[in-house]
């Protein structure tokens, strides 16, 4: 019997709107007519029927006039060699430069999606889900990071009583004029590293190497109002928030593919740098305003930061788009715009800041 011979044979159809299995004959006259128990159910025009993936032994057929997700199975020999007879349009569009271009634009596509959630979705969600953290969530947290924090230097405080009473009057000054609502737990850390920290939850730690450097009290409660006012903008729980909702989307739609992971890593790198930075501004610009309503010049924060890492722009050679703070130089100019002269009365007597200084005992 030759292939045009072949009038009908058996065939397994699944209309593509249910799981049902459906055994049909199949009609070849000038389209292919699907019946079951006598009855028409779809006409697929020869011209429109593709070849599908299918186990080995058996064609598997769509059409692109059909539901995307119709498929005909057909086992018996005679019948399928009657079909790719008939359906001169069969392998079109499987493989070659047109299939691989479809792949390259749909591949493009999924990873300009994944960038724009990264880039636009995701700070959307951390700004609107950070503030509705409970505070003893945030509190549990700064709590586990503390023990970690502690264990770095040994599980030492500097504890001076004249030092620790100078260092808490400053901190509640600051507390009060930054306008917290919670008690906060501040410490002085041994440490070689002049910086200062604060956790969630309302962690605060100077590091001594800072307070060193530091020549007068203004300084150092400049540098601690910048740090409260992470806190205060729930700056840990955004970029918690952020920085984990963004690997999860990562890895849920790129798994560990180097290629993708590759663009997105990136992406990740730019956008987490203009956050920081955003971040660092917000709490310079807290900083300053509490050093204000303290009747306070907000500019010793930013020449000692100025001292302490020198004129960034001319160490980066103006390449600064990667840094994750401002510029020193950019922070300075901005308090600049913020200052005025002292109304207020000194944050600590000289009294109190040569305690502070000497927190450590040393002096």
């Amino acid at each position: 019997m030759t292939i045009e011979a072949v009038q009908d044979g058996p065939a397994v159809y699944f209309d593509g709107t249910s799981s049902r299995k459906r055994q049909v004959m199949l009609r070849l006259g000038p389209s292919l007519e699907i019946v079951e128990d006598g009855t028409l159910v779809a006409t697929w025009p020869f011209d429109d029927v593709r070849r599908a993936d299918g186990a080995a032994g058996r064609l598997r057929l769509s059409c692109t006039s059909a539901s995307a997700l119709a498929r005909l199975e057909v086992d018996d020999p005679a019948t399928a060699a009657a079909l790719v007879g008939r359906c001169k349009a069969l392998d079109v569009d499987r493989g070659g430069p047109r299939q691989t271009v479809r792949i390259v634009f749909w591949s493009a596509a999924a990873i300009a999606s994944i960038v724009a959630i990264v880039i636009y979705g995701i700070p959307i969600l951390a700004d609107r889900l950070a503030p509705l953290v409970p505070r003893s969530v945030e509190q549990r947290m700064g709590q586990a990071v503390d023990m970690q924090v502690r264990a770095l230097f040994g599980d030492k405080v500097c504890e001076e009583p004249e030092g620790k009473a100078a260092f808490a009057k400053m901190i509640e000054k600051l507390r009060t004029a930054g306008g917290i609502d919670y008690p906060l737990d501040a410490h002085v850390l041994p440490s070689k590293v002049p910086n200062a920290i604060a956790l969630p939850g309302g962690k605060v730690y100077l590091f001594s190497a800072l307070l060193d450097k530091a020549t007068s009290p203004d300084e150092i409660a400049g540098v601690l109002a910048h740090e409260l006012g992470h806190g205060y903008h729930r700056h840990h729980m955004r970029s918690l928030i952020h920085n984990g909702g963004t690997s999860f989307v990562i890895g849920l739609l790129l798994g560990d593919i180097t290629g993708g992971s590759a663009v997105i890593f990136a992406s990740r790198q730019l956008l987490s740098a203009s956050h920081s930075r955003e971040a660092e501004l917000e709490a310079d610009d807290y900083a300053n305003t509490v050093m204000r309503k303290l009747g306070r010049s907000p500019v010793p924060l930013a020449e000692l930061l100025l001292r302490i890492t020198g004129e960034q722009r001319k160490q980066l050679g103006g390449f600064n788009i990667l840094n994750s703070h401002p510029l020193t130089e950019d922070r300075l100019a901005l308090a600049r715009k913020h200052d005025g002269p002292n109304t207020g009365p000194e944050i600590l007597s000289p009294a109190e800041w040569e305690a502070l200084k000497a927190i450590c005992g040393t002096k």
